[in-house]
């Protein structure tokens, strides 16, 4: 009887201590879940009109970086371009002009290049000068932050840091509703 009794509590510790090991791996595996399922569906509900922009840290030329929290207070067009995009070769006259017009009433350029060679960035603005700020991210970062899927892209990010506007591509018809909209926002703003 004694000896039942001494291999009973070993047997329940064995029970118990089981029991605890199964608690923590089902709280790692909930916790492993979790983090997937966060990094397949994030892009649905990542950018939203209206909720914040997404920091953008990108290089200048001068190696010095451009931060987009830095600018709050401005009307934001943030531009992603590539030196052998087409229609990035008329969108920058168009920006330029852009620049020209509103630069003075608080709104600001910036058009991050996503070239893997910083040289063929220069070739392009070589051929197409920018008046306002561009700078560089080869690596790719700051284009999955705002789900880029094609060039140009744009957003329109408001002085609060607030994205307002989503565009992708470029033609004269849409450069016209674009300015017709950054006009209105200066107005309201």
């Amino acid at each position: 009887m004694i000896e039942m009794c001494a291999l009973a509590w070993p047997i329940k510790i064995l029970q118990e201590l089981k029991e605890a090991v199964v608690r923590i791996i089902n709280i790692h595996l909930l916790k492993a879940v979790a983090f997937m399922l966060f990094f397949v569906f994030r892009s649905s509900f990542a950018l939203e009109i209206g909720k914040a922009a997404p920091e953008l840290q990108a290089r200048l030329a001068n190696g010095s970086s451009v931060v987009l929290s830095a600018h709050r207070g401005k009307l934001i067009y943030l531009d992603f371009w590539a030196s052998w995009c087409g229609p990035c070769r008329q969108s920058f006259p168009w920006m330029n002009a852009l620049h020209e017009k509103y630069a003075s009433k608080g709104f600001e350029i910036i058009a991050v290049n996503l070239d893997a060679k910083e040289s063929d960035a220069r070739q392009f603005l070589s051929e197409h000068p920018a008046k306002f700020t561009v700078a560089f991210d080869p690596v790719g970062v700051t284009p999955r932050n705002y789900e880029v899927k094609g060039m140009p892209s744009s957003y329109l990010i408001d002085r609060e840091g607030r994205l307002l506007m989503i565009h992708s591509g470029f033609n004269e018809k849409g450069s016209k509703s674009l300015e017709q909209a950054i006009r209105k926002l200066m107005e309201e703003n």
